[in-house]
Order: C-alpha cells, then structure tokens, then sequence
C-alpha cells in the first residue's frame, strides 16, 4: 500500500505481478481523493445549520477548481455525493435560499459533465459504490423539498431549475443547450412547483428496470433529459415532451426512478407520442422522470448483412477461381488482358474489403461507443479498399476509352500494368492516409457510435470516401456515354476477340459502376439516419455486389463461356479414357477374332464360287464337244 500523489489524499493498493519476466507492484485500488475536497468532508461532520451557505460557496469553488482530477477520480466523486447527501439530510429543518441551491447544483454540474461518464460506469459497476448514483439523485429530490417560498431561476450548463407558483395549469420548455423538453401540467391547485431539468444527469445514473417489457439493462439507454418534479400537492396528471438525443435507438420507455426498488419503473407513465426525435410522456405522479429506449432490433438486419455478404464473399471467390483456370485462353490480346487484371483486382479489393466490413459490424454495438482501436485498423482497411474497387472500374473506363476513342495511342502492357497499380491502389491508399492522419489525432477520425465506418459530424471524414466515388462514377458514366456516341458514329474497329472485350468492359462500366455508387449512396444514408428500410436496401445491395463482379465481369464474356466450356469438354473426355483403361485391349483381341472368323469366312465363301464356276465350266466344255461330234 503506497500514498498518493502530490494534492491527493489518502492510498493506492498494489498486488505484485510477474510481468515481463518480472515481478512488479502493480496498482489495482485508487482510494485518492482531491485533498481540497477531502478536507471539506471532514469539515461536513462537525457542520452547524448556520455554516451551509458559507460550506456550499466553498464546496462549489473547490469543485471548480478541481473539477479535472474530480471527474478523473472515482473516489473523489463519491465523496462529493457523501457531502451532498450530509447538507441534504441535516438541511430539513431550514429553508434552503436561491444561493445555497446555487452552489449546490454547481457541484453537481461538475460531477455528472460527460468527463465524468466513465468514472461513474466505475462506481455504478462496483459492489459497494453502486448506490452512489441513488444517492446523489436523493439528495437532489430532497434539498429541493426544502427551498424558500420565493420564486426563482437557475441555471447551469447542463442544468435548469425553475421554482414558481402556479394557479390552475402549468406548461414550461427547457432552455438549455440541445434541449427543448416540456412539462405539461394541465390542473392543479395552486402551489409552489420546482422542476429541475438535467442533460447530463445520464452519466451518472444507470439504466437499470423492471417493466413489463422485461428488457436486459445493457440495451436500454437514457435517451433524453432527466426531469425532477416536486411539489406539495398531489398531480394525478402531467405530460414531459422528451427530445431524443440518440434518434437510432427505439422501443421508448417512460420511466421514473424507484427509490424503493433502487432502478427505473415504468408503473404510472406510458407513452402517448414517438416520434423521430420525440417522445411524449404521461404519467400520474411526480418525481424524478426520463426515457429509456434501446437500439433496433438489429437480429433480422444482421442476418441480412452476413448472408449476404457472404454470398457476396463466395461468388467473388468463385469469379477469382474462374478467371484462374481461363486465364491463359483469354488474356490473348492487351486488351483482354488488362480488362481481366482490372476484374481481378476488383474482385480481390471487394472480397478484401467485405471481409474488413464484417469485422467492423461484429466490433459495433448499436446504441453504444464504438472501441476506438480496433473499429479505427477497420474502417481504414474498408476505406482504402472500397476506394480500391472504385479506381479499378475508373481503369476499366480509361481502358475502353483508350481502345475506342485513342485507338492510335497504344502502350506496351509493362507501361500499362505499371499506371494500373499506381491509380489502383497507390492514389486510394493515398486518400486514406491523409484521412487518418487529418482526423484521429483529434479523436475524429471514426463514427463516435453504433458503426465502425468514417466520422460525419465532428469531422466530416466521410466525405474521404464520398467525394472519390462519386467523381468516379460520374467520370465513368460520361466516359460510357463518349464510347457509345463513338460507336454508333463510325462503328468499332478491332479484332474480334479485342471486340468482345471492349464489350465486356463496356457492360462492366454502365452496369457496375453505377450499382457501386448507388449502394454507397444508401451505405451513406445509414450513417444520416436511423430508417429501417434504408438499412435494409443497403444490405441486399452490399450483399449482390460480390455477385455482379461475377455474372458481370466473368459469366457474361463470351470468350470465358467458350474457354471453361472447352476446358470442362476435354476434362470430359480425359476423364472417360482414365474410367475404363483395362477394356481396351480386350476389345482388340474381340475385335480382331470376329475380323479373322469374316475373313474365313468370306475366303470359304469364295473356294466353293470358285469350284461351283469351275464345275459349270467343265460341264458346258463337255456338252459343246458331245454336239460337235454328234453333229459331225
């Protein structure tokens, strides 16, 4: 156990390690407190009524000052919630003044600012500091019980309190930065009202429930404000207009905080109204009220995204198994060469990219930071080769308008090969460098949440992506639009087999090319908006990408059809030869015995004809002689 360091209070605990081939003490426990703040702590034991409003100006200067070792420090935290709840607790038999409430929320608004977020995940996550949070929300419910009968404001950077009178009904609408939420309040007696409104107060509570709905506690999110109602007469009625701060998250909850039960319930308030960016609340009592709302139901959409992308995976690697076994028969000319050298790397720079799309989606959660290292090696890989992709279709449209358009300006296919490589994967690995190196210093480089792709709103780093495809695609069409025009004027003059591959590449252009833009286009708008359909279109296209390259780069050439039907036709028969390799002599031996019994056959055949033609002759010799002499 060691101190802590200079302007802290109090020890560190360290457990020895073997690290590195060593032992070492390394710190597991920080019980180091602001020493300013501790030494007010034991000043809040001894404390009189009469010493409060001098002990809160003090306790809100010292949070000011400190405030960056405070929001860093767990244990300093929960002493400012400690010494809260004392002045909350010893404060009931006074009237709290405009002032004191002031210095009291100033504390606040430093320990619930979004510097503090993961210090209170540490207390809220511990087994004996969890109920820090309850605490601090309890001292605010009850020194507000105990203000002055006067009427008035505060205000803080996250914080807005409005205490007045009210007659018959009451409506109010948060002026605090990024809020508008309303409290409605239709009949009341008349009565003093205070409503206090948090936008920070998030941090620090958790989002623990028991509802019907029966939803785990790592899928809900506070997603607006945090509302504190109090007041001396019984509401049977009061509506909050929330505005969401996370417009992906749905399935919207109205929730007030159970203090007995020690987390959110729903008893007493539903939803009336949600909307895009608002939720309408009713509830039939007064304390402290929010939203809870958790992500899409993703499970439909996940598997629409792997299906299909491995889909996309598969057909990519059978194009690359195709044009393995053709290559030689179809790389004849430097045309179809290079045409096919340009489907390859497409097809390589898609599969590669798909693979790095699917470790960025398993890496995000919806509805929840995004780790910065892993999601950061994921975007820049799916940066650099969906950019890839795109300078390999702008090749192709400089091949074809080179082949058709400049027909006299020829290169050598080592000059060729060369240009190939440099546009296609040096100019993309170019723009994804910058982009790294503009943005993630600053922390800007990737979405803050829910995706693991290229940040818009801080940075605008998508637009690294955006602006190089969409200047591609648009090059390419006018490129296809030059050819065409070209062609139909004075036709296409080349060789046959450079004939069909300027086609092919042709087809590759218009087709391809804008299917890309359109996919990224929806790819995009899933980035700017949570609709479900959007998400949907952007899946099914993504996952027919891998497909197109195939049917449209390598099924459709008819040289490619030729050469694997040729190939599979002499697998064919080769195979056929290896079938039944022991028949074959048999068949000879077969062959060559009914061939001799034929020949013996027709050589009998022939011996009686001959003796049959013989004996005729000698007959009818015999019968002239006979008549001769007769005759004579």
């Amino acid at each position: 156990m060691g101190l802590c360091e200079k302007g802290l209070e109090g020890y560190i605990t360290s457990e020895c390690q073997h690290v590195n081939l060593k032992n070492d003490w390394i710190p597991i426990k920080k019980d180091c407190v602001v020493k300013a703040i501790k030494d007010l702590d034991r000043k809040s034991e001894v404390l009189f009524l009469d010493e409060i409003p001098a002990f809160m100006s003090n306790l809100s200067n010292a949070a000011k000052e400190n405030n960056i070792e405070i929001t860093q420090s767990a244990a300093t935290v929960q002493t400012l919630v400690e010494i809260l709840y004392k002045i909350a607790s010893i404060s009931q038999t006074i009237a709290i003044s405009q002032t004191v409430m002031e210095d009291f929320l100033k504390t606040v608004n430093v320990i619930v600012s979004d510097e503090s977020k993961n210090t209170w995940e540490v207390l809220n996550n511990g087994f004996i500091t969890r109920n820090e949070s309850t605490k601090l929300l309890q001292a605010i419910e009850t020194i507000s019980d105990r203000l002055s009968d006067d009427s008035f404001m505060i205000k803080e950077t996250s914080i807005q309190l409005n205490r007045t009178r009210i007659e018959n009904s009451f409506t109010e609408t948060s002026s605090l930065p990024n809020s508008t939420t309303q409290i409605v309040i239709p009949k009341v007696e008349p009565t003093l009202i205070t409503i206090i409104v948090f936008t920070k107060l998030n941090n620090a509570l958790p989002t623990r429930i028991t509802s019907n709905n029966d939803k785990k506690t790592s899928e809900n999110h506070i997603n607006g404000d945090v509302v504190v109602v109090r007041v001396n007469k019984t509401i049977n009625n009061i509506s909050f207009a929330f505005e969401t701060t996370n417009t992906s998250l749905k399935n919207p909850q109205c929730v007030f905080w159970n203090f007995d039960l020690d987390h959110w319930d729903t008893t007493g308030c539903k939803v009336k109204r949600s909307g895009n960016k608002t939720v309408t609340c009713e509830c039939d009592h007064t304390t402290s009220f929010s939203i809870l709302m958790s992500a899409i139901d993703n499970t439909a959409l996940d598997y629409i995204t792997y299906i299909g992308v491995a889909i996309s995976m598969a057909s990519l690697i059978l194009c690359l198994i195709i044009e393995i076994i053709v290559w030689k028969s179809v790389t004849g000319n430097d045309t179809s060469y290079m045409r096919h050298v340009s489907i390859v790397n497409i097809a390589v720079s898609l599969l590669i990219a798909d693979l790095w799309f699917i470790i960025g989606a398993a890496t995000a959660n919806p509805g929840q930071p995004t780790p910065v290292n892993p999601c950061s090696a994921a975007v820049f890989f799916i940066h650099f080769f969906y950019l890839a992709l795109f300078f390999w279709m702008l090749l192709s449209a400089l091949l074809l308008l080179n082949r058709t358009v400049m027909a006299s300006s020829q290169m050598s296919r080592a000059k060729m090969m060369v240009i190939a490589f440099t546009v296609g994967y040096c100019a993309p690995l170019l723009i994804a460098v910058i982009t790294v190196a503009s943005t993630a210093g600053a922390g800007r480089y990737i979405w803050t949440r829910d995706a693991c792709w290229l940040n818009w709103d801080e940075s605008k780093a998508l637009l690294a992506f955006v602006i190089p495809a969409l200047t591609i695609v648009a090059f390419n069409l006018l490129v296809y639009i030059v050819v065409v025009c070209k062609i139909l004027r004075r036709g296409l003059s080349a060789q046959p087999d450079e004939s069909n591959a300027l086609i092919v590449i042709a087809r590759c252009v218009a087709i391809l090319t804008p299917f890309f833009g359109i996919t990224w286009a929806f790819g995009t708008g899933t980035m700017l908006t949570p609709d479900f359909a959007i998400h949907v279109v952007f899946a099914t296209l993504n996952s027919l990408q891998g497909f197109f390259v195939l049917v449209f780069g390598t099924l459709l050439d008819r040289k490619v059809r030729e050469s694997a039907k040729s190939l599979i036709k002499d697998l064919s028969s080769h195979r056929t030869q290896n079938t039944n390799p022991g028949n074959t002599g048999s068949e000879a031996i077969i062959l060559k015995t009914r061939g001799t019994r034929v020949m013996d056959s027709e050589v009998r055949r022939s011996s009686v004809s001959s003796s049959v033609s013989a004996a005729s002759s000698s007959s009818s010799g015999s019968s002239t002689a006979s008549h001769t002499a007769l005759k004579a």
